[in-house]
């Protein structure tokens, strides 16, 4: 790993600790993460594993977006520090197909969840759901019964463009 390497690796790490708690940087990028570069900025685009995409990084804010692979890594162990909204069984798979979800189906929050924040959507068994924008904090997550409380950016069942795409044409939907 080249220095400039290792100064994105540290730096996302950091970025990982300040949003999720301390110690998930580590958890969450192993030193085999590969980096997608900006050619414009030079800046940080992707983080890579394996040839996954773990998560990107936001220009304006400059947090992480993570994927659900990013999510599933964070979640492994139930070790979700912060950044989590816990929600009912019985909406998970509207939830999972990219629904967002609405303040009366949370069952727990972390309380520290501000809006605007990246959030990871957990069943009742801890599973990630999905990962997505929180519009309302964590406690009026708990305090709210209507409204959205996250914007979901990616569900877990949730096929990608490139994925309908290709089932459309290849599953015989021409017409």
């Amino acid at each position: 790993m080249s220095t400039k390497e290792t100064e994105f690796l540290q730096k996302v790490r950091k970025i990982a600790d300040y949003q999720f708690g301390k110690g998930t940087g580590e958890k969450l990028f192993s030193d085999k993460v590969s980096f997608t570069i900006s050619k414009k900025t030079g800046r940080i685009r992707e983080i890579r594993q394996e040839g996954k995409l773990i998560a990107t990084l936001n220009p304006t804010s400059g947090l992480l977006n993570l994927t659900i692979e990013g999510a599933e890594r964070l979640a492994a162990g139930n070790e979700v520090k912060s950044g989590w909204v816990k929600i009912q069984d019985e909406v998970a798979s509207f939830i999972e197909n990219g629904g967002d979800v609405f303040a009366k189906h949370v069952i727990d929050a972390d309380e520290e969840i501000r809006p605007m924040e990246e959030v990871i959507i957990l069943n009742s068994r801890n599973e990630v759901i999905a990962v997505g924008r929180a519009l309302l904090s964590g406690i009026e997550m708990h305090e709210f019964t209507r409204g959205v409380a996250v914007k979901v950016r990616r569900g877990r069942s949730e096929k990608t463009k490139k994925e309908k795409i290709q089932n459309r044409f290849l599953g015989g939907d021409l017409f």
